[in-house]
Protein backbone atom coordinates (compact mmCIF):
# COMPACT_ATOMS: atom_id res chain seq x y z
CA UNK A 1 0.00 0.00 0.00
CA UNK A 2 3.32 2.59 0.84
CA UNK A 3 4.47 2.11 -2.47
CA UNK A 4 1.03 2.80 -4.32
CA UNK A 5 1.05 5.80 -2.40
CA UNK A 6 4.62 6.75 -3.44
CA UNK A 7 4.06 6.48 -6.75
CA UNK A 8 0.58 8.39 -6.91
CA UNK A 9 2.31 11.46 -4.96
CA UNK A 10 4.85 11.15 -7.70
CA UNK A 11 2.80 11.33 -10.63
CA UNK A 12 0.95 14.29 -8.98
CA UNK A 13 3.81 16.52 -8.18
CA UNK A 14 5.66 15.68 -11.80
CA UNK A 15 3.28 17.81 -13.38
CA UNK A 16 3.80 21.61 -13.20
CA UNK A 17 1.80 23.88 -10.75
CA UNK A 18 0.28 27.57 -13.20
CA UNK A 19 2.99 29.69 -11.55
CA UNK A 20 5.43 27.12 -12.99
CA UNK A 21 4.00 27.35 -16.38
CA UNK A 22 4.05 31.31 -16.39
CA UNK A 23 8.03 31.95 -17.60
CA UNK A 24 8.33 28.80 -20.03
CA UNK A 25 4.59 29.62 -21.14
CA UNK A 26 6.16 33.81 -21.58
CA UNK A 27 9.59 32.64 -23.14
CA UNK A 28 7.32 30.53 -25.25
CA UNK A 29 6.03 33.67 -26.68
CA UNK A 30 9.55 35.34 -26.86
CA UNK A 31 9.83 35.60 -30.47
CA UNK A 32 6.52 37.85 -30.80
CA UNK A 33 4.19 35.43 -32.82
CA UNK A 34 1.13 34.28 -32.62
CA UNK A 35 0.77 31.65 -30.92
CA UNK A 36 -3.04 29.17 -30.12
CA UNK A 37 -3.72 27.50 -26.54
CA UNK A 38 -3.59 24.39 -27.84
CA UNK A 39 -0.08 24.74 -29.88
CA UNK A 40 1.59 25.95 -27.04
CA UNK A 41 -0.05 23.61 -24.54
CA UNK A 42 1.47 21.05 -26.90
CA UNK A 43 5.03 22.41 -26.92
CA UNK A 44 5.13 23.01 -23.11
CA UNK A 45 4.27 19.50 -22.85
CA UNK A 46 7.32 18.53 -24.59
CA UNK A 47 9.51 21.40 -22.29
CA UNK A 48 8.15 19.33 -19.13
CA UNK A 49 9.09 16.08 -20.60
CA UNK A 50 5.32 14.78 -19.58
CA UNK A 51 4.29 11.51 -19.98
CA UNK A 52 1.67 10.34 -22.10
CA UNK A 53 -0.10 9.19 -18.48
CA UNK A 54 0.36 12.68 -17.32
CA UNK A 55 -0.80 14.14 -20.35
CA UNK A 56 -4.04 12.69 -19.88
CA UNK A 57 -4.05 13.28 -16.09
CA UNK A 58 -7.61 14.94 -15.75
CA UNK A 59 -9.52 17.55 -13.12
CA UNK A 60 -11.15 15.87 -9.93
CA UNK A 61 -14.59 16.76 -12.51
CA UNK A 62 -13.12 14.79 -15.15
CA UNK A 63 -14.28 17.72 -17.60
CA UNK A 64 -10.49 18.73 -18.71
CA UNK A 65 -6.77 18.02 -18.84
CA UNK A 66 -5.40 18.88 -15.47
CA UNK A 67 -2.16 20.39 -17.45
CA UNK A 68 -4.25 22.42 -20.01
CA UNK A 69 -5.88 24.08 -16.95
CA UNK A 70 -3.54 25.12 -15.58
CA UNK A 71 -1.55 26.46 -18.57
CA UNK A 72 -4.70 28.50 -19.18
CA UNK A 73 -4.57 30.08 -15.64
CA UNK A 74 -0.91 30.50 -16.09
CA UNK A 75 -2.27 32.83 -19.19
CA UNK A 76 -4.54 34.37 -17.66
CA UNK A 77 -2.52 36.06 -15.05
CA UNK A 78 0.67 36.38 -17.82
CA UNK A 79 -2.29 38.11 -19.56
CA UNK A 80 -3.77 40.59 -16.59
CA UNK A 81 -0.06 41.67 -15.68
CA UNK A 82 0.18 43.07 -19.82
CA UNK A 83 2.78 40.49 -20.04
CA UNK A 84 0.89 38.51 -22.95
CA UNK A 85 -1.98 40.06 -25.32
CA UNK A 86 -4.77 38.55 -26.82
CA UNK A 87 -5.12 40.05 -30.29
CA UNK A 88 -7.74 37.68 -31.06
CA UNK A 89 -9.82 34.42 -29.80
CA UNK A 90 -8.07 31.36 -28.83
CA UNK A 91 -4.87 33.23 -29.57
CA UNK A 92 -2.08 34.97 -27.42
CA UNK A 93 0.87 37.18 -27.88
CA UNK A 94 3.68 38.70 -25.86
CA UNK A 95 3.75 42.57 -25.24
CA UNK A 96 6.63 45.28 -25.21
CA UNK A 97 6.39 45.02 -21.17
CA UNK A 98 6.54 40.79 -21.85
CA UNK A 99 9.43 41.67 -24.03
CA UNK A 100 11.23 43.97 -21.31
CA UNK A 101 10.54 41.62 -18.05
CA UNK A 102 12.18 38.84 -19.90
CA UNK A 103 15.11 40.70 -21.07
CA UNK A 104 15.56 40.97 -17.50
CA UNK A 105 16.47 37.31 -16.69
CA UNK A 106 13.85 36.57 -14.49
CA UNK A 107 14.59 33.28 -12.70
CA UNK A 108 10.70 32.81 -12.01
CA UNK A 109 7.37 34.25 -12.12
CA UNK A 110 5.16 33.71 -9.86
CA UNK A 111 2.02 35.46 -8.44
CA UNK A 112 4.46 37.45 -6.17
CA UNK A 113 6.29 38.57 -9.03
CA UNK A 114 3.33 39.65 -10.96
CA UNK A 115 2.20 42.23 -8.41
CA UNK A 116 4.70 44.73 -9.50
CA UNK A 117 2.23 45.58 -12.26
CA UNK A 118 -0.43 48.25 -11.49
CA UNK A 119 -2.63 46.09 -13.75
CA UNK A 120 -2.25 42.57 -11.74
CA UNK A 121 -2.92 44.40 -8.29
CA UNK A 122 -6.07 46.14 -9.97
CA UNK A 123 -7.07 42.65 -11.33
CA UNK A 124 -6.30 40.90 -7.31
CA UNK A 125 -8.46 44.03 -5.79
CA UNK A 126 -11.11 43.21 -7.86
CA UNK A 127 -11.40 39.40 -7.24
CA UNK A 128 -11.04 40.03 -3.66
CA UNK A 129 -14.22 42.57 -3.56
CA UNK A 130 -15.87 40.08 -5.24
CA UNK A 131 -14.79 37.23 -2.96
CA UNK A 132 -15.83 39.77 -0.20
CA UNK A 133 -19.17 40.61 -1.57
CA UNK A 134 -20.20 37.04 -2.31
CA UNK A 135 -19.37 36.46 1.73
CA UNK A 136 -16.23 34.34 1.10
CA UNK A 137 -13.25 34.42 2.60
CA UNK A 138 -10.91 37.63 1.28
CA UNK A 139 -7.70 36.27 0.28
CA UNK A 140 -4.21 35.88 0.90
CA UNK A 141 -3.69 35.52 4.71
CA UNK A 142 -7.51 34.36 4.84
CA UNK A 143 -7.00 32.43 1.98
CA UNK A 144 -4.09 30.77 3.49
CA UNK A 145 -5.35 29.40 6.38
CA UNK A 146 -8.50 28.59 4.54
CA UNK A 147 -8.13 24.85 5.07
CA UNK A 148 -7.53 25.23 8.66
CA UNK A 149 -10.82 27.48 9.46
CA UNK A 150 -13.75 26.77 6.75
CA UNK A 151 -15.78 23.75 6.45
CA UNK A 152 -15.68 21.84 3.52
CA UNK A 153 -19.02 23.71 2.26
CA UNK A 154 -16.88 26.84 2.54
CA UNK A 155 -14.06 26.00 0.79
CA UNK A 156 -16.11 25.30 -2.07
CA UNK A 157 -18.15 28.25 -1.86
CA UNK A 158 -15.07 30.30 -1.91
CA UNK A 159 -13.73 28.00 -4.82
CA UNK A 160 -16.79 28.79 -6.76
CA UNK A 161 -16.34 32.56 -6.12
CA UNK A 162 -12.69 32.92 -7.06
CA UNK A 163 -13.45 31.14 -10.29
CA UNK A 164 -16.27 32.67 -11.13
CA UNK A 165 -14.58 36.25 -10.83
CA UNK A 166 -12.20 35.23 -13.27
CA UNK A 167 -14.42 34.13 -15.79
CA UNK A 168 -16.19 37.47 -15.22
CA UNK A 169 -13.18 39.30 -16.02
CA UNK A 170 -12.67 36.92 -18.83
CA UNK A 171 -15.87 37.25 -20.17
CA UNK A 172 -15.66 40.99 -20.17
CA UNK A 173 -12.12 41.26 -21.73
CA UNK A 174 -13.84 39.19 -24.30
CA UNK A 175 -17.28 41.30 -24.92
CA UNK A 176 -14.86 44.23 -25.27
CA UNK A 177 -13.27 42.89 -28.24
CA UNK A 178 -16.39 41.80 -30.42
CA UNK A 179 -17.90 44.03 -33.33
CA UNK A 180 -20.26 46.57 -32.94
CA UNK A 181 -22.77 43.76 -35.18
CA UNK A 182 -21.41 40.97 -33.07
CA UNK A 183 -22.05 43.17 -29.63
CA UNK A 184 -25.91 44.49 -30.45
CA UNK A 185 -26.48 40.10 -31.46
CA UNK A 186 -24.78 39.22 -27.68
CA UNK A 187 -27.32 42.23 -26.48
CA UNK A 188 -30.47 40.34 -27.98
CA UNK A 189 -29.65 36.78 -26.46
CA UNK A 190 -29.23 38.09 -23.20
CA UNK A 191 -32.34 40.41 -23.30
CA UNK A 192 -34.57 36.75 -24.70
CA UNK A 193 -32.29 34.97 -21.92
CA UNK A 194 -34.06 36.99 -19.30
CA UNK A 195 -37.71 36.88 -20.21
CA UNK A 196 -37.84 40.41 -22.34
CA UNK A 197 -38.36 41.13 -26.19
CA UNK A 198 -40.93 38.28 -26.88
CA UNK A 199 -39.01 35.58 -29.38
CA UNK A 200 -35.70 36.21 -30.09
CA UNK A 201 -36.90 36.91 -34.26
CA UNK A 202 -39.20 39.73 -32.46
CA UNK A 203 -36.07 40.91 -30.59
CA UNK A 204 -33.35 40.68 -33.45
CA UNK A 205 -35.84 42.59 -35.73
CA UNK A 206 -35.87 45.44 -33.23
CA UNK A 207 -32.09 46.02 -31.59
CA UNK A 208 -30.11 47.96 -33.95
CA UNK A 209 -32.92 49.06 -36.21
CA UNK A 210 -34.16 52.18 -34.80
CA UNK A 211 -30.77 54.72 -34.48
CA UNK A 212 -33.62 57.69 -33.55
CA UNK A 213 -31.52 60.16 -31.24
CA UNK A 214 -29.72 57.32 -28.97
CA UNK A 215 -31.83 54.76 -29.11
CA UNK A 216 -30.39 51.52 -30.80
CA UNK A 217 -33.75 49.29 -30.33
CA UNK A 218 -37.24 48.45 -28.98
CA UNK A 219 -38.39 45.25 -27.63
CA UNK A 220 -41.12 44.27 -26.11
CA UNK A 221 -41.42 43.71 -22.56
CA UNK A 222 -43.07 40.54 -22.17
CA UNK A 223 -44.17 38.02 -24.90
CA UNK A 224 -47.51 39.60 -25.59
CA UNK A 225 -45.93 43.18 -25.63
CA UNK A 226 -48.31 44.83 -23.14
CA UNK A 227 -45.07 47.31 -22.99
CA UNK A 228 -41.63 48.29 -24.73
CA UNK A 229 -38.64 48.82 -23.49
CA UNK A 230 -36.03 50.94 -25.01
CA UNK A 231 -32.18 50.18 -25.69
CA UNK A 232 -29.10 52.03 -26.03
CA UNK A 233 -26.78 49.19 -26.33
CA UNK A 234 -22.38 50.64 -26.57
CA UNK A 235 -18.93 48.96 -25.83
CA UNK A 236 -17.11 51.83 -24.18
CA UNK A 237 -13.56 52.46 -23.36
CA UNK A 238 -14.17 55.85 -20.84
CA UNK A 239 -16.42 56.19 -18.55
CA UNK A 240 -19.93 56.62 -19.67
CA UNK A 241 -20.79 60.64 -18.22
CA UNK A 242 -24.14 61.93 -17.45
CA UNK A 243 -24.18 63.22 -21.02
CA UNK A 244 -24.66 60.78 -22.39
CA UNK A 245 -27.72 59.49 -20.21
CA UNK A 246 -29.01 62.64 -20.62
CA UNK A 247 -29.24 62.07 -24.42
CA UNK A 248 -30.65 58.92 -23.81
CA UNK A 249 -33.30 60.54 -21.50
CA UNK A 250 -34.22 63.19 -23.98
CA UNK A 251 -34.92 60.34 -26.64
CA UNK A 252 -36.91 58.38 -24.49
CA UNK A 253 -39.04 61.31 -23.57
CA UNK A 254 -39.07 62.29 -27.70
CA UNK A 255 -40.87 58.63 -27.83
CA UNK A 256 -42.52 59.27 -25.08
CA UNK A 257 -41.51 56.20 -23.29
CA UNK A 258 -41.27 55.18 -19.66
CA UNK A 259 -39.00 52.62 -19.64
CA UNK A 260 -35.21 52.53 -21.10
CA UNK A 261 -31.78 50.25 -20.40
CA UNK A 262 -28.41 51.23 -21.36
CA UNK A 263 -25.73 48.77 -21.55
CA UNK A 264 -22.10 49.76 -22.07
CA UNK A 265 -18.96 46.89 -21.43
CA UNK A 266 -17.50 50.27 -19.29
CA UNK A 267 -18.80 52.10 -15.87
CA UNK A 268 -20.40 54.84 -15.59
CA UNK A 269 -19.62 58.30 -13.86
CA UNK A 270 -21.21 58.80 -10.32
CA UNK A 271 -22.92 62.04 -11.81
CA UNK A 272 -24.72 59.93 -14.46
CA UNK A 273 -25.48 57.41 -12.08
CA UNK A 274 -26.90 60.10 -9.50
CA UNK A 275 -29.25 61.62 -13.04
CA UNK A 276 -30.68 58.03 -13.72
CA UNK A 277 -31.92 58.21 -10.26
CA UNK A 278 -33.75 61.63 -9.75
CA UNK A 279 -35.55 61.58 -13.39
CA UNK A 280 -39.28 60.30 -13.79
CA UNK A 281 -38.16 58.36 -16.57
CA UNK A 282 -37.21 54.96 -15.73
CA UNK A 283 -33.73 54.13 -17.16
CA UNK A 284 -31.47 51.11 -15.95
CA UNK A 285 -28.15 51.19 -15.97
CA UNK A 286 -25.88 48.04 -16.70
CA UNK A 287 -22.22 48.27 -16.60
CA UNK A 288 -19.53 46.06 -17.85
CA UNK A 289 -19.34 44.14 -14.92
CA UNK A 290 -23.03 43.48 -14.70
CA UNK A 291 -23.00 42.82 -18.24
CA UNK A 292 -20.60 39.89 -17.53
CA UNK A 293 -22.41 38.37 -14.54
CA UNK A 294 -25.71 38.55 -16.43
CA UNK A 295 -24.04 36.33 -19.18
CA UNK A 296 -23.07 34.02 -17.09
CA UNK A 297 -26.13 34.24 -15.21
CA UNK A 298 -28.19 33.23 -18.49
CA UNK A 299 -25.63 31.17 -19.97
CA UNK A 300 -24.73 33.76 -22.87
CA UNK A 301 -21.07 33.36 -24.04
CA UNK A 302 -20.65 30.50 -21.58
CA UNK A 303 -20.91 26.71 -21.52
CA UNK A 304 -21.01 24.31 -18.24
CA UNK A 305 -18.06 22.12 -18.17
CA UNK A 306 -18.18 20.13 -15.30
CA UNK A 307 -21.80 20.28 -12.21
CA UNK A 308 -20.43 19.12 -8.48
CA UNK A 309 -23.76 17.20 -6.44
CA UNK A 310 -23.52 17.48 -2.91
CA UNK A 311 -25.31 14.88 -1.25
CA UNK A 312 -26.19 14.42 3.07
CA UNK A 313 -27.87 11.37 4.69
CA UNK A 314 -31.19 11.15 4.42
CA UNK A 315 -32.29 11.05 7.82
CA UNK A 316 -35.93 9.80 7.15
CA UNK A 317 -34.75 6.91 5.36
CA UNK A 318 -33.24 5.62 8.17
CA UNK A 319 -35.60 6.44 11.19
CA UNK A 320 -37.97 3.27 10.16
CA UNK A 321 -34.77 1.19 11.36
Amino acid sequence: MNGIYVLKAKKFMSIPDYQTVMLPLLRLAADGKEYRSRDAIECLTQDFALTDEERSEMLPSGTAPLFDNRVGWARTYLKQAGLLTSPKRGVFQITERGKAFLAKGPAQINVATLEQFDEFRAFRARRRDTTAENNAVVPRQAEQESSATQTPEDQLAFAYGRLRSELELDLLEQVKSVTPVFFERLVIDLLVGMGYGGSRQDAGRAIGKSGDGGIDGIIKEDKLGLDVIYVQAKRWEGTVGRPEIQKFAGALQGQRASKGVFITTSTYSREAVEFASLINTKIILIDGQQLAAMMIDHNVGVSTIGMYELKKIDSDYFEGE
